[in-house]
């Protein structure tokens, strides 16, 4: 059968375009090979959260009497934890089929490969069976990097290294858990596992955790985990994996720490491999990211790239809208992805997000700006709702234009209110346009306005 679409991959990407490409009349077939919602509703966003949710409540139990709560006893149960972890998991799957059936959505749980290009078609193959359709859209995702350090893939296949996918499915705590590499990933797990009972140790070859947020707020994080009991190797280079001891370097000296288990998230590389993309020449980066133009086109007629596949920005949220204009492009709406205004998050506790730019990209990228520190203490629903809290919030402004180019936030409530500020900046909004915004009270999300006054 001929198709008008088909799409590689049921992630967020692929599954909301599909759901949107059907929606505005075409005829959509979608291949998964593993679940449908990919690595995010799977193995990723919201399992992760799942659990950190759960040590959060536990953290409260913990820290009850400050807020005068009598908490005489409480434990986690790590099963009953997973359980509803699974629970969650499977509730949100099914949603998405029962979207992408309510929008007759073909679907094939299969692994599919890019034939040619005929008269017909663009051809896609799995199981033998060739399908055929008009135009293509990737969205086969990304996977974990696995580098050639010695012992690792052997300690993988053992179940001593984990991944992403294994670290959410542990039915047991470790004792000590080994985490190479502070980004996002790594500093979740790390708070789960520390709030939970683990003694975790953060192995990161930079000298700050949490990539390209903020210098400050990265420190803060840091800190505030130290004192949590988390240790930190910076500037650490992982040299070796052994049945139970990660090895590495630091400063010209070898250190080895023991472990009963060891996370491996040191960043994820598009799912390029084995998609048959040079049978029909799509182009690839030297990363071998497909390479796509603002309206999510690549290089040949009709055919798409959405998500993670093209590693401009591998977050769920920026998937959705790049599948968004890839369907609208290719149904006559002209549309446009712009990257200045992507919010991300980080979901320890206490919560970091940011969007636009840091000091540190203001000042590669040469604007004339200015930054403002607040202290969350200014809000006062932070204080009466975060005993002992050390929040703070950092604005940017472009001086030349007066426009709001940057937000920096640690502290609970941040992933929350960061959407409020990335609409600030996607329309290019001004410090004094805000100012002349109303906001509820007493409300978190109220700091960017009271930062903005001390421009």
């Amino acid at each position: 059968m001929k198709y008008d679409l088909i799409v590689i991959g049921g992630g967020p990407a692929g599954y909301l375009a599909s759901e949107r490409a059907a929606a505005k009349g075409l005829n959509v077939l979608l291949f998964e090979k593993r679940n449908l919602g990919g690595v995010c509703l799977n193995e990723g966003c919201v399992p992760s959260k799942a659990l950190l949710y759960s040590a959060k409540i536990y953290d409260y139990t913990k820290h009850s009497e400050q807020y005068g709560i009598k908490v005489t006893e409480s434990s986690i149960d790590q099963q009953v934890v997973i359980k509803r972890k699974n629970k969650v998991v499977k509730t949100l799957v099914t949603g998405v089929k029962g979207a992408l059936k309510h929008h007759n959505v073909t679907v094939v749980e299969k692994t599919a490969k890019i034939e040619k290009k005929s008269s017909e078609g663009y051809v896609v193959s799995a199981d033998n069976e060739k399908y055929t359709a008009n135009r293509l859209l990737i969205c086969a995702g990304s996977v974990p990097i696995m580098p050639p350090i010695p012992g690792l893939h052997e300690g993988y296949e053992k179940g001593f290294v984990l991944t992403n996918r294994e670290v959410l499915d542990l039915t047991e705590i470790p004792k000590n858990l080994v985490i190479v590499g502070g980004g996002v990933i790594g500093l979740e797990m790390a708070s789960y596992y520390n709030s939970v009972g683990s003694t975790v140790t953060v192995v990161e070859m930079l000298d700050k955790i949490g990539g390209p947020i903020d210098d400050e707020i990265s420190e803060l994080l840091r800190k505030e985990y130290e004192k949590k009991g988390v240790i930190f190797n910076l500037g650490s280079k992982v040299t070796s994996f052994t049945e139970n001891s990660v090895i590495f370097e630091k400063d010209g000296k070898s250190f080895e720490i023991l472990a009963d288990k060891t996370l491996v998230s040191i960043g994820r590389r598009p799912a390029t491999k084995d998609l048959g993309l040079e049978n029909i020449g799509v182009e690839t980066d030297k990363r071998g990211a497909i390479i796509t133009d603002s309206f999510g086109r690549t290089n040949l007629a009709e055919v798409y790239a959405a998500g993670d596949i093209n590693g401009m920005s591998m977050l769920a949220h920026t998937a959705y809208r790049e599948a968004e204009v890839c369907v609208n492009n290719m149904t006559g709406k002209k549309d446009i992805m712009r990257y200045n205004a992507i919010p991300s998050v980080i979901y320890t506790n206490p919560e970091v997000a940011s969007v636009g730019e840091t000091e540190t990209t203001a000042k590669q990228k040469n604007m004339n700006f200015e930054s403002v520190k607040l202290s969350m203490k200014f809000s006062g629903r932070y204080v009466a709702e975060n005993e002992g809290g050390n929040g703070i919030c950092k604005v940017l402004r472009e001086k030349d234009t007066n426009r709001l180019i940057g937000v920096s936030l640690i502290g609970n409530y941040a992933s929350e209110l960061i959407y409020g500020a990335a609409m600030m900046i996607e329309t290019q909004m001004t410090v004094e346009d805000i100012k002349e915004l109303v906001f509820p009270h007493p409300t978190v999300c109220e700091i960017i306005r009271e930062a903005l006054f001390a421009f």
